[in-house]
């Protein structure tokens, strides 16, 4: 079996569905991972959903910012914005089945020496604490406090991580890390306003530049980032938001041999 893990796809099916057919996947033999984003902002999520839906144990995936924003709408929490394209998904007949689906899926995967998650991992927590915290948020996800906890998820604050917060304040800081950083201080605080760039702001990292990473010896997959143009980011990185939805390729890794393919 081979796992292929797919950068940010958010309803780009086509592309998708051409990038399966030209390195022969195969869901009999062959796994399929989503590094997060599988919806929203491109023509056809409901079509990526069911699809992805359908490969059953040949799917896995990390939920992306995007894919928690639709859970959130379907819950009433907040409406769709004029940029979302999930209303065919909200209209859908299965649409119960296709939301019950998302909801179930984490925020963090360990395949084998590879860790994937949408966003990244911030500098002061090693692997474990990444695991334990991203499950804890799956677990809050997976029970009767969700719709709770999508009330409480959209903000930029608490913007830095400590050990005492609790409840919906502790759920969105690991959510916001997990999902939407990309530039930090060396002691973890957030910069969440900075986007469409690789130029930090003063006294900010790209959060895989600081030095003090607790996570430098690990292998990190990761998407959420299109202005990085998946450029090589260091040792152990892998970086495969390409900006399919944009106008980009959509790029997809073996995680045997560690190559990138993309679509045409």
């Amino acid at each position: 079996m081979t796992d292929y893990v797919v950068g940010d796809v958010q309803g780009c099916f086509e592309e998708l569905h051409a990038l399966l057919e030209s390195i022969q996947f195969n869901p009999l033999y062959d796994r399929l991972i989503s590094a997060g984003d599988l919806v929203n902002r491109g023509p056809k999520s409901l079509e990526t959903m069911r699809f992805c839906r359908k490969l059953g144990d040949a799917f896995k995936m990390v939920l992306g910012n995007h894919d928690l924003h639709l859970l959130a709408v379907a819950h009433n929490v907040r409406p769709p914005t004029a940029k979302d394209t999930i209303t065919d998904i909200l209209e859908a007949p299965d649409r119960d089945e296709l939301i019950t689906w998302l909801q179930q899926q984490p925020l963090l995967l360990t395949l084998g020496n590879y860790t994937v998650v949408h966003a990244g991992i911030p500098p002061q927590w090693n692997l474990k604490q990444a695991a334990l915290l991203a499950d804890e948020v799956h677990q809050v996800l997976r029970s009767p406090r969700a719709k709770g906890y999508f009330e409480q998820m959209y903000g930029n604050h608490p913007d830095c991580w400590t050990e005492d917060l609790a409840g919906p304040e502790r759920w969105r800081v690991i959510t916001n890390y997990l999902t939407r950083m990309r530039f930090c201080t060396l002691n973890g605080r957030l910069d969440l306003e900075t986007k469409n760039t690789t130029e930090a702001p003063k006294d900010f990292h790209p959060w895989f530049d600081c030095e003090n990473r607790k996570t430098k010896d690990n292998n990190i997959v990761f998407g959420h980032w299109a202005a990085l143009q998946g450029r090589h980011c260091g040792d152990g990185l892998f970086a495969l938001d390409t900006g399919c939805v944009w106008g980009g390729p959509l790029r997809i890794m073996n995680l045997d041999t560690e190559d990138y393919h993309h679509s045409q």
